[in-house]
Parts: C-alpha cells; structure tokens; sequence
C-alpha cells in the first residue's frame, strides 16, 4: 500500500489529527446529554419530547447517511474541494447546532437537528478521504490521525457530563442546553480550521464517464470480496450500535447493580482502551494483514457479548470487558476505513466512504434499534430482562461475520488504486513494486 512521495513535503499529520479531534469533539458534546434534555418535562425545563418525536431526532443521522451518499459525497468528489467543502458544511451545521439552544417546539428542532445532520455526516467520510490523501503510508498514519477524534469526543463529552450530572431539576435543564452552544461553537471553529487544511481538489469524472461518483463507487461491490465486506460491515454495525442500544440499561440493571452515574463513565472505558488500540494499529496491520485484523475486530464483540450472557453478575469483569471495545473499533472499522480507501479509485473515494458509512451510521443503527430494543421486550419477564438469551444473539452474529470474512473476504494482495491507479471493474488490480 505504500505510495510514492519521494519528493513530498512530509505529511501534515498534526493537521489532520487537530481536525479529527475537532470532528468528533462537535459530535460529543451533544449526543450523550440530549436525550435527558428531550425527554424531560417542559415544566423542569426540558422539551416534553414524546417518545416518537425523540426517535425522530435520533435518526437524524440515518436520513442524513443516506442523502449523503446521493448529493453531498458526490460534490466532495466530483466538484468541491475537499477542505472547503468542509468549511462550508461545518459553517451551516454549526449555525442549526446553534439554533437547537433556542428552539423549544418539535418541529423546529427536528428541522434544526436535520439540517446539521445533513451538513455534518457528510464530514466524517469527507475528513477521512482528506486525511488519506495527504499520507504517505495510511497503514501506519491512519490510526494516529483517527486516534485524534476519540480523545476529541473524551475531553468534551466526559467534562459536560461530571458537570452537569452534579445538577438536578430545572438547573440541571437549563445548564443541559449549553451542549448546543459548545458543539455549534467548535462547528464554526472546525469550518474556518478546515480552511488551513491541505488543499485536496476534486476529481472530476473522465470523458465518456458518468458523472454519478456513488454510481461507480456503488459499482465496485460487484467485486466478490467488496461485496463480502460490505454484508459483513452491515452485519457488524448492528451489533456495534446494539451495544449502544442495550448496554446502559443492562449495567444499571439489578444483576449488573452499577449507579446510574457510573454507567457512562464505565461504557467510555472502551474510548481510552480505542486510544491505544489506535496507537498500534498500522503494527497489528503490516503483521497480521487485512482480513485477520477485521476478524480480530469482531470477535472483540462476540468476547465481550459472550461475558455479559455468561457472567452477568461479576460486575468486576463486565466493567473490565469494556476495554475490548477498543479492539472492535479500531480494527474493524479504522480498518475498514483503509481499506476503503486502497480499495476505491481517487475520484470515487468520499462517495466509497459514505456509502459504508451509510451502513454503520444509518442502517446499522437502525437496525439494531429495530431488532434489539423489541427483543429486549419479548425478554422481560417478573424478574427483569433474560440477558443471557438477549446477549447471545449479538454473540453469535459476531461470530458469524467472523466466518463470513474468514471464508470469503479474499482481497487481492495489491490493490491498484492504493498506487494511484483507476482500472476499470473488469480489469486485475495490478501488483504495486
């Protein structure tokens, strides 16, 4: 995988972690306080938010995964350059960010909430395409660059949240809403950092070539292995949402018996064990290759599902296990990612990038909600919700994935786009000397 840059300035690693961190610092300061803020009574200073009317917001970023792929995407590779249009996107998403602090009826919210969504979901492909473009050696600079959005998430999220749990009733509200302020202020702060960024110009489709960037991109899952890897992808984005979805109420739960203050901070132990993880990650990949670091990747989840069907009750090793996310993360998906990128031609690359991520931010995320929160009901009985049933089902659907890519994920040895080169589907990826 390794490019050609013998004559390159060296790669603006710094840059691109600074705007990793800012990406997912916009992300984290709003999403793990709002959902209190939603539901609360209007009277304590909440919204009075239905059920329904807070699903809605929470898939905000599913619609915006999919409109993504058709429209945004495609100007970041066929039109705009990659840096302006992330400050034009953050510059917009910010303002609505900025908005929800104000808004109180559903209808405004929702559509203040949408539109950041369908500016700010677009990034995190784009930023990642950036990011690619600019390194010399993605295996070993990648998990570094991305290692810069978890620790951008941890220093927002984790001080709004010690703040703000020591809070209660109407004050508590009141001081919830500030998340809107501080996320559209680093919003704005990202769109005019993005204007410092390394120009990265689009690419034009060539003559005789459709202009449709997701068109081709989504031709490429013709392609045996990429087709493989797309199912898989889906497969496992459930399973990582589901943890999402399920693990809150089962670490508060009577068999697990953590107070509710405890639980965030206990699920975030997986963001630090993702900074090391990412720390070693282009190690782990030039000795271990593609395909076993994704297996690696989900079997952490299948480990760490398996302890919570199997050992409820040892509160110790469930809040131990929660270090595996780091593996599930970071090699599946900052895998995944690289890949991506080595596998797609230049011109389709923000388009390939959204549409995986269409899968782990939309419907993946949809459809754990969809499969895990109606099992969790058919599970509860007078002594609560049957966990060991409930977690075997993401248990073996890890390990199913893992045998899908074992078996059938078989990528060729050297990708042709990672030297810079755009074969055609029916033509053989070329050996890179």
């Amino acid at each position: 995988m390794n490019r050609s840059h013998s004559t390159s300035p060296p790669a603006p690693t710094f840059r691109l972690w600074l705007m990793m961190v800012l990406e997912f610092a916009i992300w984290g300061a709003w999403l793990p306080l709002i959902w209190g803020y939603m539901g609360a009574k209007i009277e304590d200073g909440g919204l009075g938010f239905s059920g329904s009317q807070i699903a809605w917001v929470g898939s905000a970023f599913a619609i915006a995964s999919i409109v993504g792929i058709f429209f945004s995407s495609q100007f970041a590779d066929r039109t705009f350059a990659a840096e302006r249009f992330m400050a034009a996107s953050h510059l917009i998403g910010g303002l609505a960010m900025l908005g929800l602090y104000w808004a109180k009826d559903f209808p405004t919210f929702f559509g203040l909430m949408l539109v950041h969504a369908l500016f700010y979901v677009p990034t995190i492909s784009v930023s990642n395409s950036l990011a690619f473009a600019h390194m010399k050696d993605a295996q070993k600079e990648f998990g570094i660059v991305r290692m810069g959005g978890t620790i951008g998430w941890i220093l927002v999220a984790w001080p709004l949240y010690f703040i703000l749990e020591g809070k209660s009733g109407a004050e508590a509200m009141s001081a919830s809403r500030t998340i809107f302020l501080i996320a559209g202020g680093l919003s704005l702060v990202l769109a005019v950092y993005s204007l410092v960024l390394p120009h990265t110009p689009p690419k034009p489709a060539k003559a005789g070539e459709g202009g449709f960037a997701w068109l081709k991109a989504a031709k490429f899952l013709a392609k045996p292995y990429l087709a493989v890897l797309f199912l898989v992808t889906f497969i496992d984005a459930v399973i990582h949402n589901g943890y999402f979805v399920m693990a809150g109420d089962f670490l508060g739960s009577k068999a697990v018996g953590l107070a509710p203050k405890w639980i965030m901070p206990v699920m975030s132990i997986g963001q630090v064990a993702e900074i090391a993880t990412m720390a070693v990650l282009g190690t782990v990949l030039a000795k271990l290759g593609w395909k076993t670091t994704m297996i690696l990747g989900i079997l952490g989840h299948a480990a760490r599902f398996a302890v919570f069907a199997l050992m409820p009750q040892n509160q110790a090793v469930i809040i131990a296990v929660q270090v595996l996310h780091g593996i599930c993360y970071a090699f599946f998906f900052a895998t995944l990612y690289i890949f991506i990128d080595a596998a797609f031609p230049k011109d389709v690359r923000s388009s390939a990038q959204s549409l995986f991520n269409l899968l782990v931010l939309g419907l993946g995320d949809l459809a754990a909600k969809w499969l895990f929160i109606p099992l969790q009901e058919s599970l509860k009985g007078a002594d609560g919700i049957d966990y060991r049933r409930l977690f075997l089902v993401p248990t073996f659907m890890a390990l199913a994935a893992a045998v899908a890519l074992a078996i059938a994920f078989w990528p060729p040895q050297s990708l042709a786009t990672a030297a810079e080169t755009e074969d055609d589907l029916e033509t053989e990826p070329q050996a890179i000397t």
